[in-house]
């Protein structure tokens, strides 16, 4: 069954052989989607003829959103925390830890309609891909549980249980480091692509980071790193070190930090949710993009820190506070998300690649930006498939 998108006013392809620039725009374009993948990109007026036809009433197709940093996995609301922190309040109710106590307390019926309940409404937006991590469970059978729920929903799935020191190990920070590379990874790479590692000051240091990312490499996981969010350390530096497809938030840089970004392949995955809900430095995409780094955005949804599941939301922030400029904003968060995932077949609009796009209720992508806040997204194929 092919199809044919018609009379958009402007494509992004993300293909520069394709069309102007590095967005690879195509003006009154076509796409034919023929099964699940890309058929045919052009002109409107040269479309082959297909089964179906849907007219785009000159409107605008950009790939779909890859979030590549998300935690889905999840139960309870810390509603609480955050009203405190923007009303100036302490509050010690224990932070990824209350997240931590719900999860574990919660049915694996619960924690999958949760899950759900997020991917519906990250769909609504345009996302059609995304990756989510365990790291509120903390022991080997909450943490495998959270990535064979994960599993049955995405490929993209990694293995946090290096999140933060489980409460029962509060003292012995060791012993947790050597569950986490024995007993739990053996449980939980079965379910996973991706390791993790929260670096920070707090979380786990170096060398920590280190011999866990290294136990998860040997089990056939690649590393990703939670790096340099609260402030400056080795973890942007490791992630480079070790081969890892993202270094994640990337908030707090050396011109070290950059210039091992520069020069090596891992991509410089930015959230800017986070900053937004914590009220903290904002990274500076700009530096990065000077720099020659490969720059990823994604929502880090979570019940904490960033509890949005909109990537458009994002772009607008990147374009406002973080120096991108709206053609970058949405390359990162299609084709730099795609990178991060080290992932060919999405985040472009490429004959081959496959199928999942957003129409926009609007003429150019640059509206994600110049309309923060509105429901653009008005339909969204996914494999082909148009669901919404």
């Amino acid at each position: 069954m092919s199809t044919a998108i018609i009379n958009i006013s402007s494509l992004v392809t993300n293909d520069p052989s394709l069309g102007e620039g590095p967005l690879g725009l195509v003006q009154d374009a076509a796409v034919v989607i023929d099964g699940d993948r890309v058929a045919w990109i052009g002109e409107s007026s040269k479309a082959p003829a297909t089964d179906n036809a849907v007219d785009a009433g000159g409107r605008a197709v950009i790939p779909g959103f890859v979030d590549s940093h998300s935690h889905l996995v999840f139960a309870g609301d810390r509603t609480a925390e955050f009203n405190a922190r923007m009303s100036g309040r302490s509050y010690s109710a224990g932070g990824i830890r209350t997240t931590v106590a719900a999860t574990r307390a919660a049915s694996d019926e619960a924690l999958e309609a949760n899950l759900l309940r997020y991917l519906t409404e990250a769909l609504h937006q345009g996302t059609t891909t995304f990756e989510t991590k365990s790291g509120y469970g903390l022991t080997t059978h909450d943490e495998a549980r959270a990535l064979r729920i994960a599993a049955a929903h995405t490929d993209e799935v990694t293995y946090l249980g290096a999140h933060i020191v489980a409460p029962e190990f509060a003292d012995d920070p060791d012993g947790y480091v050597a569950l986490v590379t024995g007993e739990m990874l053996d449980a939980c790479a079965p379910h996973a692509r991706w390791v993790d590692v929260f670096c920070e000051k707090g979380a786990f240091d170096g060398d920590q980071a280190r011999a866990i990312l290294e136990a998860g490499k040997r089990h056939g996981l690649v590393p990703r790193v939670h790096a340099n969010q609260l402030g400056h350390g080795p973890g942007v530096q490791l992630a480079v070190e070790v081969g890892a497809a993202s270094a994640d938030h990337c908030t707090h840089l050396t011109d070290a930090d950059v210039d091992a970004l520069a020069q090596g392949s891992t991509v410089a995955t930015l959230l800017p949710g986070a900053e937004f809900s914590t009220r903290a430095q904002w990274p500076d995409a700009r530096r990065l993009l000077d720099a020659g780094v490969t720059v990823a955005l994604s929502t880090d949804c979570n019940p904490g820190s960033s509890f949005t599941s909109s990537m458009p939301f994002c772009v607008a922030l990147a374009v406002r506070d973080m120096g991108m400029t709206p053609d970058e904003a949405v390359w990162s968060a299609t084709a730099g998300g795609a990178a991060a995932l080290r992932r060919t077949d999405i985040g472009r609009l490429t004959p081959g690649a496959r199928a999942d796009l957003a129409l926009l209720d609007a003429p150019s992508h640059v509206h994600l930006a110049y309309r923060p806040g509105v429901p653009l997204v008005s339909a969204v194929w996914r494999r082909g498939v148009r669901e919404l």
